[in-house]
């Protein structure tokens, strides 16, 4: 999502400069997902997720197929494993048309049996919008195209404090080379820390910082050839958004994610969540085999609503939410931020150019 903004930017004719904590980019949010191009399905008529995410489709897919990035519009199908949940199906299919969503098919579970017959369903629909891409080689385009329109990034230079002055925003960075810059605009996306830099930044009012929780996800591979052809989306569930099954680029399977709150980033995988699976796979996939899960990673959400409460949207502020000119904070870009990542970048660099 920041190099989709450092692209954006430099694009525009901004000097910019990337300031990476980490020794390489996507370390964190942006490669430990489900490498997802999502539809646009989930999301509350006019909320940023619902707009950014489909405007950002539209422009993922263009961008890849002009760059040659790994990609393919493989097409999902969200499910009901009996009838209590075809409810819930018809409500994705709603907001998904309230959104724009135009392509859905909804079908009976005898024409969902013959494009997935591994899945036991009794209704749902089909998105043939929904892709995967490939998260690293999205991530090397974008970096190279902001690199080539001037941007520069600083590896291992994490903000260590930052403070408002009336020609800028001064930001003090450490790393081996400790430095000091002012800067006319700051752009915040640091994803799962973006709290802990903007409450480092003097003068900013700390009650424009909303809460920070972290939510963790487990994926899991499914060993041997993978008995899909495209996404499967369950209904989600409170501990478990659907355990869906994704497909990488080259066919493997793999399924994931479910919830688990921590109180800070932590990529430690927790083996205990096994069985759990198991048992949500099966409700829509019957023919999963003891042992055929192996394994595979985790991932940290950056939220800022907790557990027990409503999802919230994202939260992107310019100096009309906060009243500081030329300073951007992005939080709780959390899925479907890989896919808004292009529309974000438009956003942020409107915010910036509107002085608001």
């Amino acid at each position: 999502m920041g190099l989709g903004v450092a692209r954006e930017l430099a694009l525009a004719g901004r000097e910019v400069i990337v300031l990476e904590a980490e020794a390489s980019i996507g370390n964190h949010t942006s490669s430990r997902n489900s490498e997802v191009i999502h539809a646009g399905l989930y999301y509350p008529k006019g909320s940023l997720k619902a707009r950014l995410c489909i405007a950002g489709k539209h422009k993922l897919y263009a961008y890849c197929a002009e760059r040659g990035i790994p990609h393919q519009r493989i097409g999902k199908i969200v499910v009901a494993s009996d009838e209590a949940e075809v409810e819930a199906v018809r409500s994705y299919a709603a907001k998904a048309e309230a959104n724009g969503v135009s392509d859905l098919r909804w079908l009976p579970a005898a024409e969902l049996h013959e494009l997935e017959p591994q899945v036991r369903c009794v209704a749902g629909f089909l998105s043939p919008s929904t892709g995967i891409v490939d998260s690293h080689a999205l991530m090397l385009a974008l970096q190279g195209d902001a690199e080539n329109h001037g941007a520069a990034l600083a590896f291992l230079s994490p903000i260590l404090s930052g403070a408002i002055h009336d020609d800028g925003i001064v930001l003090s960075v450490g790393g081996a080379e400790p430095m000091t810059l002012c800067a006319s605009a700051v752009v915040n996306c640091a994803g799962l820390f973006a709290q802990n830099v903007a409450r480092s930044i003097r003068g900013l009012a700390p009650e424009s910082v909303p809460p920070q929780y972290f939510a963790k996800a487990h994926y899991y591979t499914l060993s041997g050839r993978s008995p899909f052809r495209r996404l499967v989306y369950p209904v989600a569930t409170h501990a478990f958004l659907g355990v869906h099954v994704t497909l990488d680029l080259g066919g493997q399977a793999r399924f994931g994610p479910d919830v688990c709150w921590v109180d800070g980033v932590d990529y430690g995988f927790d083996h205990t969540r096994e069985p759990l699976f198991y048992e949500a796979i099966r409700r829509y996939y019957p023919g999963l085999q003891d042992g055929a899960l192996q394994p595979a990673y985790t991932g940290v959400r950056p939220k800022i609503s907790g557990p027990h409460q409503p999802a919230a949207d994202f939260l992107i502020q310019g100096p009309r939410e906060h009243g500081v000119p030329g300073l951007v904070n992005l939080y709780g870009i959390e899925s479907p931020g890989l896919t808004a990542a292009m529309a974000i970048g438009e956003h942020v660099r409107d915010l910036l150019s509107q002085g608001r």
